[in-house]
């Protein structure tokens, strides 16, 4: 008899994007440099960058572009991404090499499955959550990767007085979100309300700035863990 397993709901879909020469060239020579390769061991920060400092963890960097802008930045801090999209991982790897950065290392994985598995508990300083996918029609709300599973994951990573950082343009997903983290008994706003203003140190990304010019909105939310 086969054995059957249980499928895991995810918030992602799999897209073989088409990779450019550039980002073909990255992943080849630049991933050995920059990457984090698979394995069943936890990450060891201090060994990875060489120096013991604050950890940003970003999950879903997208292009990478704004993640490569903050490592350039925030120096004094250490900076890893976690992308499941190839052409998006080829892009920050050119980044890094671009920027001459040492403080940013990237990982092409499902970030649930790192977070579990990889990375120690109330290790992290910061854990950021940048745009990801709404999954607007309400049948596929439930692959929303903000649900209360996944804020106790991040909580059991984040040190305590971690932030927890989100960013969405769909209010109704921004609404969910606050939901979310309003009835967790692990995190608290950092402003009044579910709601903050944008902080300096989250660049605006090109999509972002067309949106604002067409009058869309754009929701950010700050939690510390507790």
């Amino acid at each position: 008899m086969t054995k059957k397993y249980n499928r895991t709901i995810r918030s992602f879909v799999l897209r073989q994007g088409r990779l450019t020469r550039g980002q073909e060239y990255a992943l080849e020579y630049l991933w050995p440099i920059y990457g984090i390769d698979k394995s069943d061991s936890l990450i060891n920060f201090q060994a990875l960058f060489s120096r013991d400092a604050p950890i940003t963890l970003e999950i879903g960097f997208g292009n990478g572009d704004s993640l490569a802008d903050m490592a350039k930045a925030a120096p004094e801090r250490n900076f890893i991404g976690i992308e499941v999209h190839r052409p998006g991982v080829g892009r920050l790897l050119h980044l890094i090499k671009e920027y001459e950065l040492t403080n940013l290392r990237v990982i092409n994985d499902d970030a649930v499955e790192i977070l579990k598995h990889r990375i120690a508990k109330k290790s992290l300083d910061r854990v950021q959550l940048f745009f990801p996918d709404p999954w607007h029609k309400k049948k596929h709300n439930k692959r929303r990767i903000v649900q209360k599973n996944f804020v106790d994951l991040i909580h059991s990573v984040l040190k305590t007085e971690g932030v927890f950082h989100l960013a969405t343009d769909w209010e109704p997903y921004a609404k969910h979100m606050a939901e979310v983290l309003e009835s967790s008994s692990q995190f608290q706003s950092l402003a009044s309300s579910p709601f903050s203003e944008r902080p300096d140190d989250r660049p605006l990304t090109k999509f972002e700035n067309r949106g604002l010019k067409l009058g869309h909105g754009v929701w950010d939310l700050l939690y510390k863990s507790i």
